[in-house]
């Protein structure tokens, strides 16, 4: 695994670089300041339990390196589409000193073709989420502590929610209903028949309006991450980290909700598809609207 993940700042305002006026900032300095370590992330020692894992500033990684070097044809491969059992049985890879089997040389982890199919998924999907570094488990275990017994929704808005003009100057958006069911008087439609009056739902998003799911605490009551900001902000540095704190509570909860359904048997707020690259359709903002 690489030793540091890039911190992209258009998604995280922790995170921008800035530049002094001179512009004399060095590739190695705009690399620290715009990625950060990933054992702040994930518990390197915890995954290797699992998993042996080599970061790619350790001591062990450069002798890998170069010695695979040293030993040319010998040293290193990549290759990708290549099946484990072809790995295994091919004489061209048993003397190999490291095969990387990722899509691209430069990538660390891909993502499987066939997420339905459990039996081409060697560790089960949640396992990265689960080996959050300790720091940010024991955040998540006291913001879960003093919710108790609750439900968790996850809204994803901001990102999504974008339109562009046809020709005609019409708008629209790649996940037309996505506004209107993230809306709080559509999610409390929506998630009535899931969980009952009173319950305490954590709601973790990316919508900036403050105050904006309010009117849902008609029926439930409502945490976010900011009602634990003394747990929280010790060890939060950027939205990556928050990301995988909300994730292990999101894990935790009696009753998850998502945005867009990953499987067959989510529950979800929309059901536009999550992955829509090419139709772009007229935005639907009422239930009226669709029934005609």
């Amino acid at each position: 695994m690489p030793s540091r993940m890039c911190i992209n700042p258009i998604h995280n305002k922790k995170g921008i670089l800035h530049q002094s006026g001179s512009g004399n900032v060095t590739s190695d300095e705009g690399w620290k300041a715009s990625s950060c370590r990933m054992d702040s992330l994930y518990d390197i020692d915890l995954i290797s339990e699992t998993v042996p894992v080599l970061l790619d500033n350790s001591k062990m990684w450069y002798r890998v390196l170069s010695t695979g070097m040293k030993l040319g044809a010998r040293g290193i491969a990549h290759v990708a589409g290549v099946s484990r059992k072809d790995l295994k049985e091919h004489k061209q890879y048993s003397n190999l000193l490291l095969i990387n089997r990722t899509a691209s040389p430069l990538s660390w982890f891909m993502e499987c073709r066939d997420r339905n199919n459990r039996s081409a998924i060697m560790l089960p999907y949640l396992f990265l989420p689960s080996m959050a570094s300790k720091p940010l488990r024991d955040a998540a275990n006291k913001i879960k502590a003093y919710l108790g017994d609750y439900d968790a929704i996850h809204v994803r808005r901001g990102d999504k929610i974008k339109t562009r003009k046809d020709r005609f100057g019409v708008e629209r958006s790649l996940h037309p209903h996505l506004d209107r069911d993230t809306r709080p008087e559509f999610i409390l439609r929506k998630i009535k028949k899931w969980v009952p009056t009173g319950r305490t739902i954590y709601i973790a998003s990316n919508e900036r309006t403050p105050g904006f799911f309010s009117p849902m605490s008609v029926r439930y009551k409502l945490a976010y991450s900011s009602n634990y900001s003394r747990i929280i902000d010790p060890v939060i540095e950027n939205n990556y980290q928050l990301f995988m704190v909300e994730r292990l509570i999101m894990m935790g909860a009696k009753t998850f909700i998502r945005t867009f359904k990953e499987d067959d048997a989510d529950l979800a707020l929309c059901d536009d598809p999550k992955k829509n690259t090419k139709v772009w359709q007229i935005p639907v903002y009422t239930a009226d609207e669709e029934a005609s």
